[in-house]
């Protein structure tokens, strides 16, 4: 059986003008990542999630859950998506985290690199251009990845 991911790209547009704790400072579900094509390769779901990780990647952002302040928008996917009745995981990573990862970062072979299965190269790399299009709009910690996996 096997494993496909759904999820969105979300951002706090207001957090710079506005400051974090500004109520006006809402989290804004910004694209779909079925618009991204990012596919369900499991080395890259394994390194950046621990989703099926027979590759002995160190993941990035294991089992977090939904964010508890995630966007109208992110809730409604996710409900379409089946919701916890059908998704068995859900995590989010910040676009800050993404950019401190260690993209050279090895499998447990020593073989295959963080960028060599998730990098810019791959089906991954729309995600990151328009996540790092958002951070020079609303800044690195105002723009999060939110998945889910069924």
């Amino acid at each position: 059986m096997s494993t496909d991911v759904g999820g969105m790209i979300e951002c706090r547009p207001g957090a710079l003008i506005w400051g974090e704790e500004d109520e006006d400072t809402v989290w804004v579900a910004a694209i779909d990542l079925f618009l991204l094509n990012v596919g369900n390769a499991y080395d890259a779901l394994a390194c950046l999630f621990g989703v099926r990780n027979i590759f002995g990647f160190r993941p990035l952002a294991v089992d977090r859950g939904l964010p508890e302040d995630t966007s109208d928008g992110v809730r409604a996917g996710f409900s379409a998506y089946g919701g916890s009745a059908y998704a068995h995981g859900a995590t989010w990573i910040s676009w800050a985290e993404l950019v401190a990862a260690d993209w050279d970062a090895a499998d447990g072979s020593g073989v295959h690199s963080r960028r060599a299965v998730a990098g810019d190269t791959t089906q991954w790399g729309p995600v990151w251009e328009v996540m790092r299009t958002l951070s020079g709009l609303h800044g690195a910690e105002n723009v999060r990845l939110v998945v889910w996996f069924g």
